[in-house]
């Protein structure tokens, strides 16, 4: 993981929350915290992105609901 480098003063999420990469709007769901960087991973799954601190806000109730609703739709698909 290169390029993630602390900032101080830059919003730290917790685990589990949800967040948004401010260089390009995604959301995302916080699954680490590593080497300076926020692990994101898209609702639903997929490939989990790295942010630097000082790029990442918490995502907005409408952001983090809907995000929990994909999540929701992904499981019920699931066997």
């Amino acid at each position: 993981m290169s390029g993630c480098a602390g900032e101080g003063g830059a919003f730290v999420p917790d685990v589990g929350t949800y967040a948004v990469d401010s260089r390009d709007g995604r959301v995302g769901q916080v699954m680490a915290l590593d080497d300076g960087c926020v692990q994101l991973r898209p609702p639903g799954g997929g490939v989990e992105w790295d942010v630097p601190p000082g790029w990442i806000h918490p995502a907005p109730p409408n952001e983090t609901l809907r995000a929990k609703v994909t999540e929701l739709n992904r499981a019920r698909r699931l066997p």
